[in-house]
């Protein structure tokens, strides 16, 4: 699970119990709810204390990550807006040179998962521009000031900066060091710590799970990400649709849905128009987007909600796939 869209209310760095004037400042170690913090990690993980003393000194807590992260991208445009960001001529032209320069790690990934090469690019454009915006906090600064200092989530950063300091135990790394988004989302493919350790993957042999320098593991964590969310090889994602005169009551707003609640048989009894080679029993989703020519609707399959357990947005799971298509379509008309 990468960096997972969160449904945050927004908050000022201000009503924080133990906000700081300047910008940034260093862990207070004697804090009541760092101390907690400390004595857990000692009892239940087998931590020396001097040693997350010192670390956790080193950690910044930084005013900024708290403003960004009361109001994420997801939340705040629609999809007209959100689509520009991702889909553009240059991002395409990025993720084409990146899948004709790792195309045989690429289809070797492909073949051993059921993964399409499109969404495995999707993806990463999508979170890095491949590569090339991984963020610029070091994740031991984000996750400490929203686990010690963003009440409204701070239980679940708690766990991820638990979950961050064993995994650079378990795979030697400098907790200081390694560098992520405002959310604490790590490296080429921006998994969160917990989904590191759940679901990174050493796809080379050499001992290490390398989400920030080796494409092979980026891109095999990722499908192994899929893989165990339930992705079915060879299944549609998305089609776009249109309400026939059937269609009965108020018309769709845009939405951020979730869950799967109809089937292919039964969104069509309901008059909505679209093709699609699954079965009537197949699950799907109506969607609505506003796009650039106003409405737009969609229905999402099962594989359009696997990839929203990456990231918990509607519009982010179909840039995905919207970007991994027009990759794969001129890398086709490339070849040809």
């Amino acid at each position: 699970m990468k960096f997972i869209f969160l449904a945050l209310v927004t908050v000022t760095f201000a009503f924080l119990p133990h906000a700081h004037a300047a910008k940034t400042a260093s862990v207070n170690i004697n804090q009541d709810n760092v101390a907690a913090f400390i004595d857990e990690m000692v009892k239940e993980n087998k931590f020396e204390r001097a040693y997350l003393i010192e670390t956790l000194s080193k950690a910044q807590i930084k005013e900024n990550i708290i403003n960004m992260i009361s109001a994420p991208a997801e939340r705040t445009l629609s999809w007209r807006e959100y689509r520009k960001i991702f889909i553009t001529k240059e991002r395409i032209n990025v993720g084409v040179a990146f899948w004709k320069e790792n195309k045989e790690m690429l289809e070797r990934i492909k073949l051993e998962t059921g993964v399409p090469i499109e969404i495995l690019v999707g993806i990463i454009g999508v979170e890095t521009y491949f590569g090339r915006i991984t963020g610029k906090d070091r994740v031991i600064d984000a996750l400490a000031t929203l686990a010690f200092e963003y009440p409204p989530r701070s239980k679940f950063f708690r766990k991820e900066l638990m979950q961050f300091l064993i995994l650079t135990r378990e795979e030697e790394l400098d907790p200081i060091v390694p560098m992520g988004s405002y959310a604490g989302a790590m490296g080429r493919p921006q998994f969160m710590p917990s989904s590191f350790r759940a679901y990174a993957i050493d796809s080379t042999g050499d001992g290490k799970r390398d989400i920030w320098g080796n494409w092979a593991d980026v891109s095999g964590s990722i499908a192994n990400y899929f893989l165990a969310h339930k992705w079915r090889s060879n299944e549609e994602v998305v089609a776009q649709a249109e309400l026939s005169s059937d269609w009965l009551g108020d018309l769709p707003k845009p939405k951020n849905i979730l869950k799967i609640s109809n089937t292919i048989e039964s969104l069509s009894k309901k008059g909505v128009k679209f093709r699609t080679n699954l079965s009537a029993d197949n699950e799907g989703e109506l969607l609505t987007y506003e796009g650039n020519n106003g409405v737009e609707y969609w229905v999402g399959f099962h594989n359009f909600f696997v990839i929203t357990k990456y990231n918990r947005s509607v519009m982010y799971a179909l840039a995905v796939h919207q970007l991994g298509q027009e990759i794969s379509s001129k890398v086709n008309d490339e070849a040809n």
